[in-house]
Order: structure tokens, then C-alpha cells, then sequence
């Protein structure tokens, strides 16, 4: 297939996909459904997994910005302070397997009322520190629900494997739109891409 005929396919996807989303569409997982536990996939791009060095990098600290009015920049502390939820989720890879965890953390749609997210950031782009990765989503999936800014995993603080001190979690979207190990949120007047976005992953990446 050629580079015109696959980029003609994923926007009829992402069209399709679009349709489908519903903000009041739910993954919903029975209370006695068991998790994945050690068996839940690491997956990082850097060579050794990424951990913050607070002696080389100062204290983490969580920036978000762009089309907001009251720009942050939240210590991990702050956001264990902020209103949060706990959800027990499934969580879909592109390669076809399924695992579950019970996420705690922040609604990011509760981030974008604190920083005042104003009417333009129809995008929202997650970076990281795992060697640059980031990845873009549309602004209703990023107001899903379902969609938090997770420090806490299984009843316990997010360890190295799994992106933390913070990652992005939602059940809305494909593993690899899932970024680990965040660093920004840049909420945007127009999409951006991703790692996997502009290497030929689909960028939408709904699930």
C-alpha cells in the first residue's frame, strides 16, 4: 500500500473512530475481575529504564502549559494533593493483547480546569523524559473520564517500569498513546504528532 492510500485509510479510521467515541462510554471491569499484577508489560524507548535524577535534574516537576490561563508546574506532592479517583481499567495494546491495573491519579479533565484550559486547545500533547517520547490526542479523549494523570498503581506509588513518578492512563486509547514517565502537558490549538505517530502508528489511536 502506498504512503497516499495509508494515510487516506487512517483518516477514514480516525473519521470512523471519532464517530464512535462518546464521552459517557465507560470500560467497565467487574470489582472481583483480577488484575495483571507483575505480569503487566514494561515498555520504555530508552536503552535502560528511565528513573528521575533528582541530584542531576532537581525535583520532578509536572509543567503543564500552552493554551491554558494559569500555567502549572505541580511537584508530585502537589497532585497527590489535588481531588483524585481510583479505577480499575483494562488497558489495550496495538499489538492485540489486554492487561488490567487499578490506576490512582488526577481526571486530566480536573488538570485542565485548574490550569483553565481556554476554548482554542482542541489538542493536547503528553512529553516525557523517556528520551523525548511523546505523543498527541485529541482534547475529547483527553477529557474522558477515564483519562488520568496516574501516580499510583494497584494500591501502590507508580514504580520505574510503569512511568514514574506520572504517566498518562485511559482505556479510551492504545497503549502507545499512553505516555510514561511525563514530564508537560501542552494543551494546543492544533495537533502534533507522536513517537509512534510519525512512524507510521495511526495517530488517533482509539480504541
Amino acid at each position: 500500500m502506498g504512503r497516499a492510500s495509508l494515510s487516506g485509510a487512517q483518516r477514514k479510521n480516525e473519521t470512523l473512530e471519532r464517530w464512535l467515541f462518546s464521552d459517557a462510554s465507560r470500560n467497565r471491569v467487574g470489582v472481583t475481575a483480577r488484575l495483571s499484577g507483575r505480569s503487566f508489560p514494561r515498555y520504555f524507548i530508552s536503552d535502560t529504564t528511565p528513573m528521575w535524577d533528582e541530584a542531576q535534574r532537581g525535583a520532578w516537576r509536572l509543567e503543564v502549559g500552552g493554551a491554558v490561563r494559569n500555567p502549572l508546574s505541580l511537584t508530585l506532592e502537589d497532585l497527590m494533593k489535588m481531588r483524585s479517583v481510583t479505577q480499575k481499567v483494562d488497558h489495550f495494546c496495538v499489538e492485540g493483547w489486554t492487561a488490567r491495573a487499578e490506576w490512582t491519579g488526577v481526571r486530566m479533565s480536573e488538570i485542565a480546569r485548574v490550569a483553565g484550559a481556554t476554548p482554542d486547545a482542541q489538542f493536547v500533547d503528553f512529553q516525557s523524559f523517556d528520551s523525548g517520547y511523546h505523543e498527541s490526542w485529541d482534547i475529547d479523549s483527553a477529557l474522558h473520564p477515564q483519562t488520568l494523570v496516574a501516580y499510583g498503581m494497584d494500591r501502590a506509588m507508580l514504580g520505574p517500569g510503569h512511568g514514574a513518578p506520572a504517566r498518562v492512563h485511559s482505556p479510551v486509547k492504545l497503549g502507545y498513546k499512553n505516555t510514561k514517565y511525563l514530564t508537560r502537558i501542552m494543551f494546543m490549538p492544533s495537533r502534533a504528532g507522536g513517537y509512534w505517530s510519525d512512524r507510521g502508528y495511526e495517530w488517533y489511536g482509539g480504541v
